[in-house]
């Protein structure tokens, strides 16, 4: 198993790109938090991961607010007796709309989901990374902060501050043996965002319009993902820091 018994946080896996991630890594022995502001949706994946025989359990936190991520790091550390990954997977988006029409309400949340988050993670995180002598955070990113579409020029600036900021944090906290990576999935138009991020339902013409864009010719899943997260969580990335797997079928090529 991969990443056996590690201790692993999963921020917004209540659904999916982020249940996707809980399952995979518990799939390979992790002990993993699922985490969610949603504690019907986020117990609801923890017990199917523990019906499959995974560890899982549910922990509540809103990653906007300080108290609640730090109190989501202590969790994984009075559950596990440490922690070893942050997955940062909790997102959000504006709709798909002119960047003159986006509400300052709606630019606030983008901003505070997207890399306020990343903030705390790593304010209440990094204590933790330290004291088990090492660690690792996924960002979860996007094709948007490399190859922005137009239509969501907020969400876009704010998945490419993850990407720089990512980048800078690995620099900054490699000489403590802790990791910092992104992923950029490309659009699935599966997940619970995917019709803001379309501007609309997903129907046909819309799903051709970005299918056009990609060049392997479908769209990203949970799983393609997952196994990123998977394989930069594991101990086969341990010398694998300041980098982004675009996990998008060459759309950034």
């Amino acid at each position: 198993m991969r990443v056996k018994d590690k201790s692993i946080i999963v921020t917004g896996a209540g659904g999916g790109i982020g249940e996707g991630i809980a399952h995979r890594l518990a799939e390979e022995g992790a002990q993993v938090i699922v985490n969610d502001i949603d504690a019907a949706k986020g117990e609801k994946v923890a017990a199917a991961i523990a019906a499959k025989g995974g560890k899982a359990s549910f922990f509540r936190a809103d990653v906007t607010k300080s108290a609640d991520v730090k109190a989501l790091v202590e969790a994984a550390v009075q559950r596990h007796g440490k922690l070893d990954v942050m997955v940062n997977n909790a997102g959000w988006t504006h709709r798909n709309r002119p960047a003159l029409e986006v509400s300052e309400e709606d630019f606030d949340k983008v901003y505070a989901i997207n890399m306020k988050s990343i903030y705390l993670a790593t304010i209440h995180a990094v204590p933790a990374f330290r004291a088990n002598k090492g660690g690792a955070f996924i960002n979860i990113a996007s094709t948007a902060g490399l190859r922005p579409r137009p239509g969501l020029t907020w969400y876009n600036g704010s998945k490419g501050a993850v990407i720089t900021t990512s980048k800078s944090l690995a620099a900054e906290f490699g000489p403590d043996n802790i990791r910092v990576n992104c992923i950029n999935p490309v659009f699935n138009p599966d997940t619970g965002l995917s019709a803001e991020f379309a501007g609309g339902p997903v129907d046909e013409a819309r799903r051709a319009k970005f299918l056009a864009t990609i060049p392997l010719g479908r769209f990203s899943t949970a799983l393609d993902v997952a196994n990123a997260a998977l394989y930069l969580a594991s101990d086969e990335a341990a010398f694998i820091s300041g980098v982004c797997i675009e996990v998008d079928g060459a759309r950034c090529v």
